[in-house]
């Protein structure tokens, strides 16, 4: 049994969420179309983590281009950095509880306090996606996380976390001045080799990915050569990483290749002249200004915020009616990623009824996105939180999506891997997570606090508009959850499980209910709604429908 077939199998979900053969014609002309519920839970999903009810009613509020507007906010101020709750008083570096670990240099106790500190990084970024507000950016950190990818094999904490904050410094800035950054990115230079480049023994790996994957791509226009991978390598030499820093970079210009660098006609013949000393160093600015006036750069880059936040499948109408005019718009801001991103999410082709409710959730969409969503509180205790958000990192990280553990340097399959795109998120084994994760959320989640991670589903529907009638109750449910129209049969078959098990009519729930109300106390009457909410939202999360962003 092929992929297709095996996912459809064990997901009833709507026909165009698999069709790649479909036609749609819309561009980027502003969206003028109907503005509710469906486009502002589309809109929340797709450039953050899960739909939470009062970023609905927040942004149902607005106007489509003021909601755009504040999913697209300007950069703000640098987060805290992870701090050192993995160990009282301190550790073996002498780093007090509480106090961070970014800075520190490394020493001989690396082999010890490498690991938490890399659980530490993993929590704090769970954390930061967790309480991200209506804001695209940290959404757009995730994308060029999978767009320069990374592992953490044979790295230090202090880099990766370093790697981060260049994500977040550039996520919403200047393309060309991030690949410049990520170049020397400590992170990236062990990654793919390039603190290895030396003028006698050029390693052309990361010159590789820069033009295959991080820039021109491989897109029927792209027609760079061998050749051109070869002298990238060469312009590159001499990057070496600072061991002595907690994240530093050098430019050594003793392994610094001297000599002129010829590349294809596809970069018009250019030579990159050959520098010594110091200002080898600008050879890399020279190269990048040629890699990023070739028109398919900005063509490649749109497509991959196409992948990532529209739709896997780009035909010949999306290329002529969104990917040529967003690489334009891209161009002609000098690389400014902002404009192109307030041109697509404001684009009558975004919010096209052909792209809403079309592609499988990614595990870190699942995982958090249900934590944001049932509103599940983490515990107050610094340690015992980190603690939580690694479980939730673990769920995310057995269906597929391990943060700063890429397995492939072109990113995550779901991304770039046809034809099953999307649906490299689901086999048996990550279908099997799905469903546990689901009711491990409902049952509680043990972390080795107090209080298991779970959400109090009372408080929830008590947000609802009528939580003591059954229909209202399941039909908001279905609309808070759900991408799609649920048929009556459905909601009928979803009802039954607030009524005593299917066999009540709908006074049971009622009575049940109020009951809860009037005694918001009572043992009996918490047990009893309890018992039947968990079974209905259970019930709810092990349908394919919940899977669908």
């Amino acid at each position: 049994m092929d992929r297709k077939t095996f996912v459809s199998s064990l997901f009833s979900v709507p026909d165009h969420v698999h069709r790649s053969e479909r036609i749609v014609a819309s561009g980027i002309t502003p969206y003028a179309g109907a503005w509710g519920h469906d486009q502002v839970v589309h809109l929340l999903r797709r450039t953050g983590f899960g739909a939470p009810q009062n970023l609905v009613t927040q942004l149902s509020g607005l106007t489509m281009t003021a909601a755009v507007t504040l999913v697209l906010p300007p950069l703000g101020a640098a987060p805290p950095p992870p701090l050192t709750y993995y160990t009282t008083p301190a550790d073996a570096d002498g780093i007090a509880y509480g106090a961070t670990w970014v800075n520190k240099e490394p020493t001989l106790n690396l082999v010890v306090v490498t690991p938490p500190r890399i659980d530490s990084y993993r929590a704090w970024w769970i954390d930061r996606m967790l309480t991200s507000g209506p804001s695209i950016h940290e959404k757009m950190v995730l994308f060029w996380h999978n767009h320069f990818a990374t592992s953490s094999n044979n790295m230090f904490a202090a880099w990766m976390y370093k790697h981060n904050t260049v994500l977040r410094q550039y996520a919403m800035g200047n393309v060309k001045d991030f690949a410049k950054a990520i170049t020397k990115d400590p992170c990236m230079l062990q990654f793919l080799n390039g603190n290895l480049n030396s003028a006698a023994a050029p390693d052309e790996n990361y010159g590789r990915e820069l033009q295959e994957l991080f820039t021109v791509g491989k897109g029927s226009g792209s027609a760079y050569t061998e050749d051109d991978v070869k002298a990238a390598a060469k312009v590159l030499t001499g990057y070496r990483i600072n061991y002595l820093t907690a994240s530093g970079y050098y430019f050594d210009a003793n392994q610094h290749d001297t000599g002129s660098k010829q590349f294809s006609a596809f970069y018009n013949n250019t030579v990159i002249s050959g520098q010594s000393g110091a200002a080898g160093e600008n050879e890399l600015d020279a190269m990048l200004n040629m890699i990023f006036s070739v028109d398919e750069t900005a063509k490649h880059i749109v497509r991959r915020l196409y992948m990532f936040f529209v739709y896997y499948n780009i035909d010949a109408a999306v290329e002529t009616n969104v990917i040529e005019p967003l690489a334009n718009i891209l161009v002609s801001n000098n690389y400014d990623i902002l404009p192109v991103l307030a041109a697509l999410f404001k684009s009558e082709h975004f919010f096209d009824v052909a792209n809403m409710s079309c592609y499988i959730k990614s595990p870190i969409d699942q995982v958090l996105g249900l934590v944001r969503e049932l509103e599940v509180q983490l515990p107050a205790d610094p340690a015992m939180k980190k603690e939580a958000q690694l479980r939730l990192y673990a769920y995310a990280a057995n269906m597929g999506m391990a943060i700063h553990d890429i397995p492939q340097v072109a990113g995550w399959a779901a991304y770039y891997q046809t034809p099953a795109f999307h649906e490299n998120w689901i086999n048996s084994s990550t279908l099997a997570f799905r469903i546990d994760y689901a009711k491990a959320l409902l049952n509680g989640i043990n972390y080795g606090g107090a209080t298991p991670l779970k959400p109090d589903l009372k408080a929830y529907v008590s947000t609802f508009t009528n939580p003591s009638d059954p229909n209202a109750l399941v039909q908001e449910a279905c609309d808070r959850l759900y991408r799609f129209p649920i048929s009556q049969t459905g909601r009928d078959f979803l009802k039954g499980f607030l009524l005593s098990g299917g066999f009540g009519n709908d006074s049971y729930w009622v009575m049940a209910w109020d009951d809860y109300v009037q005694n918001p106390s009572d043992p009996g009457a918490i047990n009893t709604v309890e018992t039947r909410l968990k079974a209905l939202f259970e019930t709810m999360f092990s349908q394919s429908e919940i899977q669908i962003a």
